[in-house]
């Protein structure tokens, strides 16, 4: 039985999602066709710079993705309360560069200045405008639609680009949520399109490493957003470290599983209170383990408690690994 979004999603308290949008059919209509030969690679690119210019319009911060051949994953913090703070003049123009006027399929700069005045000259229309700007849903409605049109344009044709509805999971604490960026940033390796983290190409990853490479400053602060400018919450763990327990967290699969790293040895001491065993069994088992909700088995029961049922799935996962650990 599904659930509404709303139970799940709360629209006026900051939170961590895990979002998975994929090709309707499961096509590769962002990658290499292997049955026709035809490569729509460039298209990952397309998803990419989308969501790179959303997270500096929306109050979302970007903490990880990875565009894939024909799914794409992004884990997300939405914080409604950084909207609420931001004057009518910054919610107007963020409101108009996401949703410019045109003129033969150009950007009008004179429509645009004129739709900006008669936004802020309409109350009720910028208090829509701003809620909507701290919106998980219009977030992946900005970044699903566009590029929906796009390639259909492409490709001259009408229909469905992606399967319905995106995939939505609530990360209920800290450990639930580098979990779910390290397999998310491991998905073109599992996947056996890269080798390392730096060809794991449109990865927020790669974003990592280069920012890492052009300041020694970065990699000793606090893990937070891509997008810190617009909205942070840092994580318990610096840049440097993260990258290092992804590369060891990969290196933790086996050497002839498709996709792995030749292991050495990990590198890395994890500061997340969980042993190997359950930080390996809850990143693999973001997707299969877990399904509205990843986190402890307090967590998960509270937030059942609070979308008024009585369990969700991976709760018994987390039981078992807690009574592996103690054992």
């Amino acid at each position: 039985m599904t659930t509404a979004r709303r139970l799940l999603v709360d629209p006026d308290t900051p939170g961590f999602y895990h979002c998975v949008s994929r090709c309707v059919r499961r096509s590769w209509l962002c990658g290499v066709d292997p049955y026709s030969g035809v490569s729509y690679e460039h298209r990952r690119g397309w998803v990419e710079q989308r969501l790179l210019m959303l997270a500096e319009l929306f109050a979302v911060g970007v903490y990880a993705y990875a565009v894939m051949s024909n799914h794409v994953h992004v884990v997300l913090r939405i914080d409604p309360t950084a909207a609420a703070s931001w004057s009518d003049e910054d919610v107007a123009m963020r409101w108009v560069r996401l949703f410019p006027a045109t003129m033969m399929g150009e950007v009008d700069e004179a429509g645009c200045r004129l739709k900006e005045e008669n936004l802020l000259g309409n109350a009720d229309r910028l208090q829509a405008c701003r809620q909507r700007l701290g919106s998980l849903a219009w977030f992946m409605k900005s970044l699903n639609e566009p590029i929906a049109r796009r390639a259909n344009g492409e490709d001259a044709c009408t229909g469905r680009f992606w399967e319905g509805r995106y995939k939505c999971q609530a990360l209920l604490d800290e450990a639930a949520v580098l979990s779910c960026m390290s397999y998310v940033d491991l998905n073109p390796i599992r996947a056996g399109m890269a080798e390392n983290l730096e060809s794991s190409a449109h990865t927020s990853a790669v974003q990592r490493i280069e920012a890492v490479r052009s300041g020694a400053s970065r990699a000793k602060a606090p893990l937070s957003s891509l997008n810190v400018a617009v909205t942070a919450a840092y994580l318990p763990i610096t840049t440097e470290d993260y990258l290092d327990l992804i590369d060891w967290t990969a290196r933790m699969s086996r050497p002839d599983k498709r996709g792995s790293i030749a292991a050495t040895e990990p590198a890395i001491l994890r500061k997340l209170g969980l042993s190997e065993h359950q930080w390996h069994q809850q990143m693999l088992g973001t997707e299969t383990r877990y399904w509205r909700a990843i986190g402890s088995t307090r967590s998960l029961i509270e937030k059942a408690a609070a979308i008024g049922q009585s369990w969700l799935k991976g709760l018994g996962s987390a039981q078992l690994l807690v009574r592996r650990q103690t054992a």
